[in-house]
């Protein structure tokens, strides 16, 4: 799964890397949690376009927003099955974007957080879909981070872990036009591990409330 993550690289830096528009706040953030608004990637076929979504995604025919806590994370081997996923699979995909992303292992003094970012330390996109409800007061859009299985770099921490989208294939992924849900669905698969890394980070990740660059310090440097 992924349920924490860390975007701390400049505005215009991942305005330049993704090629998108943007007008809203922004703020580097180094403890990304579920519910919180992430910054999210998204196209008319002709131009992209950078938004705010809330972590958790509410399908358009929820009656209760409150199910997008359970919508964190769509399963790739799954998504074009699901309810939940299947609408905004075909139509309203969207980068997430990330510089890096934590998960925990289960050691013998207790659970020890670790990230994982590229090699290169340059910023990547998740696979996310996205969707607009609007039973509420008002429309709220959300998104979720589609997951697979865990990579070689990741196996030791946990078996499944976020789709990372290479850069060549962003076009196709944010097309609103092509639905080829096969092809599509043959993208959704492990990053390659030789381009990654990782490192055991404090505890202080552990608490959503927990927000400095302390977070992503290595656990062997504090």
């Amino acid at each position: 799964m992924c349920g924490r993550f860390t975007l701390t690289d400049d505005l215009l830096i991942l305005q330049e890397m993704f090629e998108f528009e943007y007008a809203g706040e922004y703020t580097p953030r180094y403890n990304i949690a579920p519910g919180q608004p992430i910054l999210a990637v998204g196209s008319n076929g002709k131009r992209r376009k950078g938004n705010m979504l809330k972590w958790g995604l509410i399908p358009y025919w929820a009656k209760d927003e409150k199910i997008g806590y359970k919508m964190i994370n769509a399963r790739a081997e799954t998504i074009d099955e699901k309810p939940s996923f299947k609408h905004a699979f075909k139509k309203q995909r969207c980068l997430i974007l990330a510089d890096g992303f934590y998960e925990w292992k289960k050691t013998d003094k207790g659970k020890q957080p670790y990230r994982f970012i590229m090699k290169n330390r340059k910023p990547f996109a998740f696979a996310g879909l996205w969707e607009t409800w609007r039973k509420g007061d008002k429309p709220v859009h959300s998104c979720t981070i589609i997951t697979t299985e865990a990579n070689d770099i990741m196996k030791d921490v946990h078996h499944r872990m976020p789709v990372i989208l290479p850069m060549e294939t962003h076009d196709l992924w944010l097309d609103p036009n092509y639905d080829d849900t096969r092809h599509l669905k043959s993208l959704l698969v492990p990053y390659p591990a030789e381009k990654m890394e990782k490192y055991p980070v404090s505890t202080i990740v552990n608490s959503a409330k927990n927000e400095s660059p302390d977070c992503i310090v290595p656990l062997n440097s504090l």
